[in-house]
């Protein structure tokens, strides 16, 4: 019998909230798991989104994909999450990252100890969601003797940890309850990714974190070559700005390696990319396979079940096309979600 990861929604950060509501209506209909709302500097923050969504549905989970530390010091992440779990009656599923360098950079503050300031996060973070007092001298952020003044309503809130490279995703095992994989990576980088959380579980004398949220393009029709068609267009321009714009090793590696498609092979698709060709023909379905679902919705499951074969236990599925209400809803009566 094929295994189903958990299949949830991904919206990305330059939606209007108002747009965000009928999506989450949609997502909760069509038996969807939860709605992830991603958060980059400079883009929407997601809190109006998030509350609004936590009022128009009753069950599905609200994911914050992610708070950095950068944008909201950890006090202020926990304040707004305490919140927001209260709106939404215990819903609310927290993800914590580093934030990405150059925008956090462009906003005057310093980049150079984000796995620190990532530590220092969590254990503020924590505590404070305890309902405990957080004293907490950090390397880059600290807390003297504070404490929410109210009770959390679930002072056992698990929290994720959005990771790529090695430092950053042994801290995930030795601290995060769950681990949130990028758009951009392979099933084979969320395997080896999965490896190094471990041995950094084990090294902490702590069992390894179970919950892995990978975020993937989507696109399910009828016509599984219309599919890979459109698919490739997303893929496409994902992967050439990684290519062109670069950014810090680990996160190099994690996007563009661990896919089985030769180094050389992908850097003649990314050449043509960059000289204008469509992805149509610069892509093969090799790239698919490795970055998206897409195809029919028999096709796409398959593909689903291959990320979780793989160790994501939940897909935050980006829809690419213009009616996502009706994509959601196909996905979910196939995969006897509602």
């Amino acid at each position: 019998m094929t295994t189903l990861p958990r299949l949830s929604l991904r919206l990305h950060g330059g939606l209007d909230p108002r747009d965000c509501v009928p999506l989450a209506v949609a997502a909760e209909r069509a038996g969807l798991a939860s709605m992830w709302f991603a958060e980059n500097p400079f883009q929407r923050g997601v809190l109006p989104a998030m509350a609004a969504c936590a009022v128009a549905t009753r069950r599905l989970g609200l994911g914050i994909g992610v708070f950095n530390p950068y944008n909201r010091h950890p006090t202020l992440i926990a304040m707004e999450t305490s919140a927001l779990d209260e709106l939404s009656n215990g819903r609310v599923i927290l993800g914590i990252g580093s934030g990405i360098g150059a925008r956090v950079r462009a906003t005057g503050l310093s980049y150079d100890r984000p796995i620190a300031a990532l530590r220092d996060t969590v254990a503020i973070v924590r505590a404070m969601l305890r309902g405990d007092e957080a004293t907490y001298a950090g390397k880059v952020f600290s807390a003297l003797g504070v404490r929410l003044e109210h009770r959390p309503l679930r002072p056992d809130m698990p929290i994720l940890l959005a990771a790529m490279g090695d430092q950053a995703l042994r801290l995930c095992g030795e601290m995060g309850d769950g681990l949130m994989v990028s758009n951009g990576c392979a099933p084979g980088y969320t395997a080896r990714a999965l490896d190094v959380v471990r041995a950094g579980a084990q090294a902490a004398g702590r069992p390894a974190p179970e919950t892995v949220i990978q975020y993937v393009p989507c696109t399910v029709r009828d016509d599984g070559d219309v599919a890979r068609r459109e698919a490739k267009g997303r893929v496409g321009a994902m992967l050439l700005d990684y290519w062109q714009h670069g950014s810090a090793p680990a996160v190099r590696a994690a996007h563009l390696h661990h896919t089985g498609i030769p180094e050389a092979e992908f850097a003649e698709a990314m050449q043509r990319l960059g000289a204008g060709e469509s992805a149509v023909t610069a892509l093969d379905d090799r790239f698919l396979r490795a970055y998206a679902v897409a195809g029919t919705v028999e096709e796409c499951l398959a593909q689903c079940a291959t990320f979780a074969q793989a160790g994501a236990t939940e897909l935050g599925l980006t829809f690419v096309g213009g009616d996502p209400e009706t994509d959601m809803a196909h996905l979910g009566r196939a995969a006897r979600l509602s």
